[in-house]
């Protein structure tokens, strides 16, 4: 398969967008290890660490890259081109990382200030923080933390209308991780869950989440919910285009049973596959304009519309839709091939509706966008 993101000229290539595709057929290669084992192979996660890039939107002055976000978004759709769940875990660790633009300065040099600092974290289920001498006493249940197996910190965000939102961080190692993910896609994510009873952190390990970050990067402006929609649309563009890829070079050699054309050679087949195109590049175009235009916006402004808050919604919840569309069209075409673990559309087609089934991918995304565009209050939306 072509790695997605082709230039003339290699130097003109931002330097952490050099350092995916120098990994990318390393993490092609994993990709039934990563599929079976549930999580990336230990010698993989040293190199991405090594190359920084978990670190690439965090500060500059903590060692980070805080690269520019446009570019940012050709990093993911590379990896995740590769591998849906390397490209996944990738986007929500650095993501996750901005919250290194926040106080407590020493707090976040300890957790991403050094090339192999990652960090996992979940929804809260049932958690509660409770106030003692020299920190909280921590419990409760958090899931869905992609990267945990090979994160060194976990993060534990605790809600209550009794004090401010806070993140209580704590060595991975000293935390029971809760192994439920048993799923057919994006298995790789190895998103498990972790669970705590009466855990003492320390007053100096935990973050407030109410407070705007004290680094003035643009990127630090950019609400984190909005960028894990359009960096988890991008591992979908990816994963689509993995999948199209796949399907347009097998097309060239299988027949269908009793028949004399191979599909590339089916009028139907040519026509699906040209739709699919379409709606890949359409979905893509869209995705990189509204990001493109929205970065440029809030460089010079300092500050985002919430007109560009749903433009971003609209656009990263678009991408993941638009890419299971593409998905399905190319694994409809390929027939009993498709069945097959074997066969890349098999694991593409599991990837790409684990992703459709994520916060950032609800449909309910489009009612919040179109209420918006009529004058009306979206309900239920995260903007």
């Amino acid at each position: 398969m072509t790695n997605p993101v082709q230039l003339n000229q290699l130097d003109r290539q931002p330097a952490p967008l050099k350092r995916a595709k120098t990994l990318y057929d390393e993490i092609v290669a994993a990709g039934d290890a990563i599929d079976e084992n549930r999580e990336i192979p230990t010698a993989l996660v040293a190199k991405l660490k090594s190359a920084n890039l978990l670190r690439l939107l965090v500060p500059k002055r903590l060692g980070g890259e805080e690269m520019d976000w446009y570019e940012y978004l050709d990093v993911i759709l590379t990896i995740a081109h590769a591998d849906g769940s390397v490209g996944w875990c990738i986007n929500q660790g650095n993501v996750f990382a901005t919250n290194a633009a926040r106080e407590p300065v020493e707090l976040a040099r300890e957790i991403w200030g050094v090339h192999e600092g990652s960090c996992g974290n979940g929804p809260p289920i049932n958690a509660t923080s409770k106030d003692v001498s020299g920190g909280y006493l921590l419990s409760g249940k958090w899931i869905f933390s992609s990267g945990c197996r090979h994160a060194n910190w976990l993060a534990a965000l605790v809600t209550s209308s009794s004090h401010p939102p806070r993140l209580h961080f704590m060595p991975k190692d000293d935390i029971e991780l809760i192994d439920n993910w048993q799923v057919h896609g994006l298995r790789g994510t190895g998103s498990f869950g972790f669970t705590c009873q009466d855990y003492f952190v320390p007053e100096n390990r935990v973050m407030r989440m109410d407070l705007p970050h004290v680094e003035p990067g643009p990127i630090y402006k950019i609400p984190i919910s909005l960028m894990f929609a359009c960096g988890f649309g991008c591992v979908a563009l990816g994963v689509a285009r993995s999948g199209l890829d796949s399907v347009i070079e097998l097309s060239h050699t299988k027949k269908p049973q009793f028949g004399k054309l191979t599909l590339a050679q089916d009028p139907v087949v040519q026509s699906k596959i040209g739709l699919a195109e379409g709606l890949f590049g359409g979905a893509k175009a869209f995705l990189y304009d509204t990001v493109g235009e929205v970065w440029e916006s809030v460089q010079m402004n300092g500050k985002i519309s919430m007109d560009e808050r749903l433009q971003l919604r609209l656009a990263g919840t678009h991408a993941i839709r638009q890419s299971a569309q593409v998905i399905d069209i190319v694994y409809n075409l390929t027939g009993s091939n498709a069945i097959f673990k074997s066969t890349v559309i098999q694991r593409k087609f599991q990837d790409i509706h684990v992703i459709t089934q994520q916060v950032q991918g609800r449909e309910s995304h489009y009612q919040t966008v179109g209420a918006h565009l009529l004058g009306e209050s979206p309900e239920g939306g995260i903007y």
